[in-house]
């Protein structure tokens, strides 16, 4: 992997923007949203949007200054308003979006305008079912706490800067590459990074194989004479054609970048970082999963081609902080661990309930899970049942529905039935409450995309006061 060439700083970094001055977003809550309303915003457009329902997110955009309403009413529509962007989320019905479609006006989906974005700059886009957030986080933050500097348009809220979105002068921007919908397909990356490609949204691809094809296709979306970080050992990694590609693993030394000496120490982990031409010794991440080092080495592998120095890749990944509900620690002491997770596909379960029983073997551990969509609970039924056999003790949720409508013989029982743990039940949220109140738990953890993360506070507050 060469080093990359020299990037210029642009007086304005992010160009194609700068004249829109009224921008309407349709989906403006969602996480990759929001960080293109906060993009607009800080460029002193006027921003405003619509939402299903009132978020956190949506609470602290209104605090920035954007307008928001939460009801598909066309009257409270910016009829002004240049450029309307909208999310796939948005139903083909939505009153609002058919008034912008009749209209005329330049309504685009998120991915085109980030498109745009990265085709006018030099762009690091982090692309994988799971992964994504955390490198691409991951990246942002080694960038900006080394002072190198970034644009970051981020899938997770940083916990380091409470935020999904920040800006610099230079034109380098970090983008989460979104599979869903084949949006990352309209980005123009200088550096990819595939993290993994297991199968996911069928309900759009149809095929594991078409889903992986997406990925390459992706990967010829890299500009001349960029590069691409790979995962070592994906299911069709010899078809990757890009020249300079490097691969990376956490264990596997025939990867051009992986770890060796790893200690274990209070949840947080030291490791060296190899690669053929250069060696970092003594990285402390502090958190947890052996896919966050994974995460870490790939990210540590951008820094490298972008020459920061050894010293200050160090330094960030020690004060790196993580990602809101990405093995997000809610309590931590000798007596009780809590950890808090959107793993939402059997893989990422896997790997979270891995390295939560590694880094605390002598705990028991107890998951709830909220399965997300009726869809991937059907595909992949068996997938979450071994995957959460894994631990001691299992808690599901009823299954959240999202975009979906149900689906017959779809249902949490569909998963614990596959189980082969005996300690297993469905609980309602007020059942779960109670649940805890009456229970001692050691290791517990919170896992799901759907709106467990509404139950994290309740259930702090419990095992606080039960202490």
């Amino acid at each position: 992997m060469e080093e990359s060439k020299n990037i210029k700083e642009a007086k304005f970094p992010l160009q194609g923007a700068e004249g829109v001055k009224r921008v309407y977003f349709l989906g403006i809550g969602g996480i990759g949203m929001s960080a293109l309303a906060r993009y607009f915003n800080e460029r002193g457009a006027a921003v405003s949007g619509y939402d299903k329902t009132e978020t956190s997110l949506t609470k602290k955009l209104v605090a920035e200054g954007i307008a928001i309403h939460y009801e598909d009413n066309i009257d409270f529509i910016d009829k002004a308003a240049e450029l309307a962007i909208y999310t796939p989320a948005i139903p083909k019905d939505h009153r609002e979006l058919n008034y912008f479609l009749q209209h005329n006006y330049q309504l685009v989906k998120r991915s085109e305008v980030l498109g745009a974005i990265t085709n006018s700059s030099y762009s690091i886009c982090v692309a994988g079912t799971h992964g994504k957030t955390t490198t691409s986080t991951m990246v942002a933050h080694i960038l900006r706490h080394s002072g190198y500097g970034c644009n970051a348009f981020l899938g997770g809220i940083a916990v380091n800067y409470n935020s999904n979105f920040w800006s610099n002068k230079k034109n380098v921007c970090v983008v989460e590459a979104d599979e869903y919908d084949r949006s990352f397909l309209k980005l123009s990356p200088d550096v990819a990074i595939i993290s993994s490609m297991d199968p996911d949204h069928l309900d759009i691809y149809g095929t594991a194989e078409n889903m992986e094809q997406a990925f390459i296709d992706f990967s010829e979306k890299i500009k001349p004479g960029g590069c691409l970080i790979l995962k070592h050992g994906l299911k069709r990694n010899a078809d990757f054609k890009i020249a300079d590609t490097s691969t990376y693993s956490v264990d596997d030394k025939q990867a051009n970048i992986h770890i060796s000496n790893l200690k274990i120490a209070n949840g947080s982990y030291e490791f060296d970082v190899i690669n053929n031409y250069w060696e970092i010794k003594d990285v402390v991440l502090n958190m947890g999963g052996l896919h966050n080092i994974e995460n870490v080495i790939a990210a540590i592998g951008v820094a490298k081609y972008l020459k920061i120095e050894d010293d200050k890749i160090k330094k960030a990944v020690d004060d790196y902080k993580g990602v809101k509900r990405r093995f997000e620690y809610i309590v931590k002491d000798d007596e009780q661990v809590m950890i808090d997770d959107y793993a939402h596909h059997p893989e990422e379960l896997r790997a979270l309930l891995s390295g939560a029983k590694d880094l605390f073997p002598d705990k028991k551990c107890t998951v709830v899970f909220q399965p997300h969509l009726y869809s991937r609970t059907n595909d992949f039924a068996d997938g979450f049942a071994e995957s959460l056999d894994l631990a001691d003790e299992v808690i599901l949720l009823p299954i959240y529905p999202a975009r979906e409508l149900p689906m017959e013989g779809v249902n949490s029982e569909m998963i614990l039935n596959r189980m082969k743990n005996k300690n297993k039940m469905v609980l309602s949220k007020e059942d779960l409450l109670q649940w805890i109140k009456n229970n001692k738990t050691e290791l517990l953890i919170t896992a799901g995309a759907g709106d467990i993360d509404t139950l994290v506070a309740p259930m702090k507050k419990i095992l606080i006061e039960e202490k």
